[in-house]
């Protein structure tokens, strides 16, 4: 993450996104949702959305960041990114244990959609 445009390399393939100030957070964390769809045809358009999906979450509690944050408070990618390849390696990362685990750091969308109904 930064906040200088010349820290980004321009003689290579990258992948640029804005970020969140004020995500939606569920228990203090960031998460993401997966959410699985089989597109059959554009026209007609036929789709079909899966009835269950992932939902991904950060580690590590979010805490803002702003253009006067210091490195430190950017470089921490288990508060800021939701991939699953980089939180399982967290001490703080909590693998499921079942299909309704709401505690886990990695989720199905049923569960999810549970604790946000209760």
């Amino acid at each position: 993450m930064t906040h200088d445009f010349d820290q980004i390399p321009r003689d290579e393939p990258t992948v640029v996104q804005e970020y969140i100030p004020d995500p939606l957070l569920m228990n203090n964390l960031k998460s993401d949702m997966r959410v699985y769809v089989l597109v059959l045809s554009c026209d007609p358009m036929k789709i079909f959305i899966h009835k269950e999906g992932l939902v991904r979450f950060a580690t590590q509690e979010y805490q803002p960041i702003d253009v006067n944050s210091n490195k430190k408070d950017m470089s921490n990618m288990f508060v800021h990114l939701t991939n699953y390849s980089l939180n399982k390696d967290n001490t703080e990362f909590k693998a499921p244990t079942s299909i309704m685990d709401d505690t886990a750091h990695k989720r199905t969308i049923t569960s999810v959609l549970a604790t946000l109904k209760s």
